[in-house]
């Protein structure tokens, strides 16, 4: 281990013993009452309501051609399996709590998928509306926090590691918060994940896979991720990829702050990923002519990111509940994207699945047919693959230097940061048209599939960060004239020059709010734009009624492969 790696380990491990009583009990989340009071049945409040919504997801086997690995790494996928199934249980604790209970609990079986499809009771892609009597609203800070805890409450409570993502809150035996580190709180879990990667690092033949997946064990019982982090920007070369640990923060609504368990398990498509290599060194340039002032442009993002494409053969934990994820960006930590960007891994199976399955008959039903030849595969691609280049890029500190973008504006980051991903992806798209460096269509048909990828993600409610950067896009997009309605057919058209003059105002709109840590204003903005307004909510149960399904849901496992 690199001498640095060692005196951040030495420096988390001192820091960590701090604002945690739990030192004896081997397993403290296990006994953790969680969320959901079990008494009795769990019974549907509408089985017709369930019934429905279960047939809105269109299963979808998950398998790729795994010939071309080596016998080596055939075994290191055999072993990940059993890592990403861990992940996969202790989401379900940060969720609900006691996931088996719960589930024994429930007769019905269309009622048990629905729960199993959004990790508990309440309808992640209808606004968390819960489908299970007795059960009421979803708690904004799923099970990291306490029940009774106000944000006054927290916001009192005094201790330095209460906003780091890899914390707990709880209360000790008096009644007092504290705070509880997830190596402590899921100890036997997390110390079985971390012995089986380092069985599978044993079999890496690629440096960077064994260096990484080293640097993950350890991470996972000490929760101090950053030198993993490194390790895996640095593995860019290996046929099998595995992303694992607490990751995203979408499930923490209350403040943004706890990151969830989640696991991929990636084969490396080898031709996709060769036409994306050429993109990464252009990160800083694309980062230089932003449309906005020096000021909001300043965090330079590193030409070492790297940008692969992948067919995923495993999902578990958080990037599994509702909608599923077709494209990562990673890692979140800013000081690795300051350093050396992120990594930007296309799953091309999901998003076929979900362009040929949802996206494409959203079109026949809602567009033009004259824009019908606009609507297109590698634009998708195109557009997913830069909405996660630009997660990376714009401004990640705000202007003044006193916080992080996420620090400033606090629960309102996720959705803002959404929909500047959104927008900015597509800017960057506009950009490579102009310099020749895209060829395989026209700028138009990135446009075009953009704007019905909005009804496909909308259908998704405005509960979730992604769903109400959709509903801004959508309501800014209308505002500017950047597509009409026919007010007979229903049907919309695209106006190229208006909605490239709406991408670019949006862009500076987003960067400026991101840029001075606005959140008032950021707040303002999501509240009254992040919603779904009459006309996309007619068009939306116009999409519904046609049985078009809303999203996918996996058939998958060691089995199916």
């Amino acid at each position: 281990m690199k001498l640095k790696e060692s005196l951040l380990l030495f420096i988390s491990i001192f820091i960590f013993m701090s604002c945690n009583t739990n030192k004896t009990s081997e397993d403290p989340e296990k006994s953790y009452p969680g969320i959901i009071n079990v008494s009795g049945e769990s019974k549907p409040i509408d089985q017709t309501y369930v019934d429905e919504r279960l047939s809105i997801y269109v299963p979808f086997e998950l398998k790729t051609d795994l010939t071309h690995l080596s016998d080596n790494e055939r075994k290191i996928v055999d072993i990940l399996w059993e890592v990403a199934d861990i992940m996969e249980d202790l989401f379900w604790q940060q969720t609900i709590g006691q996931r088996d209970n719960f589930l024994k609990s429930i007769s019905d079986e269309n009622t048990r998928k629905l729960v199993e499809i959004n990790y508990g009771p309440w309808d992640r892609l209808n606004n968390n509306k819960s489908f299970i009597q007795t059960i009421e609203t979803k708690p904004q800070g799923a099970n990291f926090y306490p029940l009774d805890m106000t944000k006054e409450e927290f916001e009192n409570f005094e201790c330095p590691n209460k906003t780091s993502g890899y914390t707990l809150i709880r209360r000790d035996e008096q009644g007092n918060l504290q705070s509880v580190w997830y190596h402590e709180a899921y100890r036997v879990s997390l110390q079985k994940a971390s012995d089986l990667l380092k069985k599978a690092a044993t079999f890496a033949d690629d440096e960077g896979l064994k260096r990484y997946l080293e640097l993950r064990a350890q991470a996972l019982i000490t929760s101090d991720y950053q030198a993993s982090d490194f390790a895996w920007m640095e593995m860019q070369n290996a046929n099998i990829d595995f992303v694992v640990g607490p990751i995203e923060n979408y499930e923490d609504a209350l403040f943004g702050y706890k990151c969830a368990f989640e696991s991929f398990i990636l084969v490396k498509d080898l031709d996709w990923s060769a036409k994306l290599a050429k993109f990464s060194a252009m990160l800083p340039q694309l980062q230089s002519e932003l449309p906005v002032s020096e000021e909001y442009k300043k965090d330079v993002p590193g030409s070492d990111s790297d940008m692969n494409v992948y067919d995923v053969i495993y999902y578990r934990g958080d990037c599994n509940a509702g909608s599923k994820t077709i494209a990562i960006n990673l890692p979140n930590d800013e000081e690795v994207h300051k350093q050396f960007g992120s990594r930007k891994l296309q799953l091309k199976n999901s998003m076929k699945a979900k362009f040929d399955n949802i996206l494409y008959p959203i079109a026949e039903l809602i567009l033009d047919d004259s824009q019908m030849k606009h609507v297109k595969f590698d634009a998708f691609f195109e557009n997913v693959t830069f909405h996660e280049v630009a997660h990376a890029m714009g401004v990640k500190s705000t202007i003044n230097g006193e916080q992080t973008v996420r620090e400033a504006l606090k629960e309102q980051y996720s959705s803002i940061e959404e929909a500047k991903a959104d927008i900015m992806g597509l800017y960057l798209v506009s950009e490579l048209y102009k310099k020749g460096e895209i060829t395989s269509g026209e700028l138009m048909d990135n446009f075009v599939t953009f704007f019905v990828g909005i009804f496909r993600s909308s259908r998704f409610g405005a509960a979730s960060a992604h769903g109400k950067a959709n509903m801004m896009r959508f309501n800014y997009f209308e505002q500017t004239g950047a597509f009409t309605r026919d007010a007979q057919t229903g049907k919309y058209t695209v106006n190229f020059d208006k909605m490239y003059d709406a991408m670019i105002s949006s862009v500076q709109q987003i960067l400026t709010l991101q840029g001075d840590g606005n959140y008032e204003a950021t707040k303002k903005l999501i509240e009254t734009e992040g919603i779904v307004k009459p006309t996309l909510q007619q068009d939306l149960d116009l999409i519904n009624a046609s049985n078009i399904p809303v999203d996918i849901v996996f058939i998958q496992g060691k089995d199916k492969q």
